[in-house]
């Protein structure tokens, strides 16, 4: 039996919740919002279905889930510039959700934007041990990377380290082809507004964060041994600490088994150390308030 919470039920809670339960990732499902009515009305939706999960909305039970995930607060909208601009408006949800999760003992899942910087606020506020602390973001970036690589005829592996924002690192030496800066830089602009057109068309994205998270989630509660990008707190990997940054790790039942240092070449160290000076900022303003 695989018990999983969701702090935050809006548009990718609501949709990570359903795809857990249509396929069959979690028997129990624990569920919270702080606005009653939206999550009155997405248990009622999850019910309908005629699934034979579990639902409750006792938060007193989010401590014994196996895996916990954190979407609460404001989604990206067209007047956002960059998610990192959410920080202010986004820390007292994240605020909440740290003590929602006093006495957990499972995995924490962080999705709320700016996804690093709550991941590194949420494991330092909890004290929960960072491998249990995963933050989600990289495998949506690295689904838009493999995208524009297959646009322009490129073969290999797609994978995006570094911040999910603006300042995430496209790995371009791990292809097997040699891809040149301007293209590189080419890319990457793509990349930094590849949600832009799905938020102005509908408000913002589900589909795709929802699918990978849920993929996230099935790879944490089956122990499937899968390597993916994923955000940690570093304790010196990538030469980075004091904040948390895409990377990518073994995930098993018990969070991150093992974070895998690759080596860079000079462009992608130089945008990498980049992104680590700037989530560091970030983080260090999040704590200290």
């Amino acid at each position: 039996m695989a018990r999983l919470a969701i702090i935050g039920v809006g548009r990718i809670g609501g949709e990570v919740a359903y795809l857990s339960a249509a396929l069959g990732i979690a028997d129990e499902l624990v569920l919270y919002d702080s606005a009653p009515d939206l999550l009155r009305a997405q248990v009622l939706d999850l019910e309908h279905t005629g699934l034979k999960t579990a639902i409750s909305t006792d938060t007193r039970e989010i401590g014994d889930a196996d895996l916990c995930i954190v979407t609460a607060g404001l989604p990206r909208n067209p007047s956002v510039k960059t998610r990192a601009d959410l920080l202010d408006a986004n820390l007292p949800a994240v605020r909440d959700a740290a003590a929602l999760l006093a006495g957990f003992g499972g995995i924490l899942i962080t999705v709320t934007n700016p996804m690093d910087i709550n991941n590194y606020f949420l494991q330092k506020t909890t004290g929960i041990p960072r491998e249990r602390c995963i933050g989600f973001g990289g495998q949506l970036d690295s689904a838009r990377f493999g995208i524009a690589l297959r646009d322009r005829k490129i073969s290999g592996f797609p994978f995006v380290l570094g911040e999910h924002g603006e300042h995430q690192v496209p790995i371009f030496s791990r292809l097997g082809t040699e891809v040149a800066i301007p293209q590189r830089e080419e890319i990457l602009a793509g990349l930094r507004g590849a949600s832009m057109e799905v938020i102005r068309g509908k408000g913002g994205t589900v589909f795709g964060p929802a699918l990978h998270l849920a993929q996230l989630a099935r790879m944490v509660i089956r122990n499937t041994r899968e390597l993916a990008v994923c955000s940690a707190v570093l304790e010196g990997e990538y030469g980075t600490s004091g904040c948390s940054l895409g990377i990518p790790a073994v995930i098993v039942n018990e969070g991150i088994r093992r974070i895998e240092e690759w080596p860079l070449d000079a462009w992608e160290q130089e945008k990498m150390d980049g992104a680590a000076r700037f989530v560091q900022d970030l983080c260090r303003r999040a704590v200290s308030r």
